[in-house]
């Protein structure tokens, strides 16, 4: 599942991967997302963390609390070290800063959805 409010963004990331074979889900915010999350039950979430209405860190601490060990890859502009250590307490561990290499996020995709099976 891909949440981020840039439908380009958005775009991009689905194109890549559903053509890799990917089957990928889209929601526009976190909101949409927590209500199609136990529908939808996706392998690995990329969440941008900056949008409006739910912040990532509260989509974050929402979703340990219904799919704890779900994993997930952050993509975001915003680099503070605080705001790091927080999102690796709710045990996020990949990140990608904007504008990311769409290789490298297909690459980290690829391995935490099927390990050493790259390409």
């Amino acid at each position: 599942m891909v949440i981020d409010d840039q439908p380009g963004v958005r775009r991009l990331i689905y194109e890549v991967l559903n053509r890799a074979g990917f089957d990928v889900t889209l929601a526009t915010n976190a909101n949409e997302a927590l209500g199609r999350i136990s529908v939808d039950k996706p392998g690995l979430i990329i969440l941008d963390m900056k949008m409006p209405g739910m912040s990532g860190i509260e989509f974050l601490k929402e979703l340990r609390q219904r799919a704890k060990d779900l994993p997930l890859i952050v993509i975001t502009a915003y680099s503070e070290a605080d705001i790091t250590a927080e999102i690796r307490k709710l045990g996020v561990r990949y990140f990608l800063n904007k504008p990311f290499d769409i290789s490298q996020l297909y690459l980290l995709v690829h391995e935490i959805l099927r390990p050493g099976k790259l390409l």
